[in-house]
């Protein structure tokens, strides 16, 4: 009997040793997709038509010159390194939100710590009260737009029962080195006036977003979806669990379910993209849909997620320390980053020999 046993777990081993000889053997290619509020991306010019005056650049008293310059540098600084520890390549793809313009991401992917990679543009002129928008870059080499659209979001003040002008969300579908995706670039409605009395116009943004998924699902169930931005909700709220329906397990994700990789983090480990008053919330989320989660590599899967909180990104010193490093504080440029730290997730795809 303990020769068997004996012999059994022999096997076993021999069998556990073989599984990862092939594994070993597999090669992946790595993408990035990534998220960043670039926390108020404004240009120097007043335009006529916005209301941009009431932006922390505008607001400076001088050196607007200067400080644009160096705000664009720190922020492509970022964008290069996210996902380049596992990928060596910046973001194939990355949302983008709080930039005024096109004309400022055309100097952010020109950067030269960006021009290399020859970044294309998907924005939409949105209808925010405060001249902010979302965005998408992605490298011209790796992804190739099929049809974007920018989708209104319509809600009202709960008192006034006034319009509240905020940010459209931007649906952009396309090919990812052959792989058709799709992906929604959100910034929903800001916490303002506390988050009870503010909750029901990030409810009615999950809505459009779930409405979004749904017309994409409705086309091909198996449509791999990406919906992405800064949330201003964390993971465990009503919008993202009740209304998007999102789970936290991957193995509890139906087929037309949606995956969030930042709630176990958020819940489980404590992590956090922003902070406020000595609490950390995850608001800058990536969910994905099923069919990224099967383990059939031949195409792009979901691998895992992260917040990119490189120590440069974090406060040193002060009453904000540990926070991230923010770039506008106290009517001032800090030569900071953002208020908000970025988040990605690694695509995977098995290489053929």
């Amino acid at each position: 009997m303990k020769l068997l046993k004996s012999c059994l777990v022999l096997l076993a081993l021999i069998c556990i040793s073989n599984v990862w000889s092939q594994q070993e053997k597999k090669r992946f290619k790595i993408h990035t997709v990534a998220f960043y509020n670039l926390e108020n991306l404004f240009d120097t010019i007043n335009d006529p038509l916005k209301y941009d005056e009431a932006s922390p650049m505008m607001e400076l008293k001088a050196n607007r010159s200067e400080v644009y310059k160096k705000k664009i540098k720190n922020m492509a600084r970022v964008v290069a390194s996210i996902g380049s520890d596992k990928s060596n390549n910046s973001p194939a793809i990355i949302g983008v939100c709080e930039i005024e313009n096109r004309a400022v991401l055309e100097d952010l992917v020109n950067d030269p710590l960006l021009l290399g990679k020859d970044y294309g543009i998907i924005h939409f002129d949105g209808p925010d009260r405060r001249s902010i928008d979302v965005a998408l870059l992605y490298q011209k080499a790796l992804f190739r737009p099929i049809d974007s659209s920018s989708h209104e979001l319509k809600i009202y003040d709960d008192v006034s029962r006034k319009r509240v002008y905020t940010r459209d969300q931007l649906l952009v579908s396309g090919q990812l080195e052959g792989d058709l995706i799709h992906l929604l670039v959100n910034h929903w409605p800001s916490r303002s006036g506390g988050e009870a009395r503010s909750r029901s116009k990030r409810v009615g943004a999950a809505k459009l977003n779930k409405h979004l998924i749904d017309s994409l699902q409705s086309i091909d169930p198996y449509a791999k979806i990406f919906t992405m931005g800064d949330l201003n909700d964390d993971p465990t709220n009503a919008s993202v669990k009740k209304v998007l329906k999102a789970q936290k397990d991957k193995s509890r994700v139906p087929l037309k379910g949606i995956y969030n990789p930042f709630e176990k983090m958020f819940t489980e480990k404590g992590y956090g993209t922003t902070a406020y008053r000595d609490a950390w919330s995850l608001f800058d989320q990536i969910m994905v849909t099923k069919p990224l989660l099967d383990d059939d590599y031949s195409s792009f899967r979901f691998w895992k997620a992260g917040i990119y909180n490189k120590a440069y990104l974090t406060n040193k010193r002060g009453r904000w320390e540990g926070y991230p490093f923010r770039s506008f504080a106290d009517g001032g440029f800090t030569d900071g980053f953002s208020d908000h730290f970025p988040v990605y997730v690694y695509l995977i795809k098995e290489v053929k020999d």
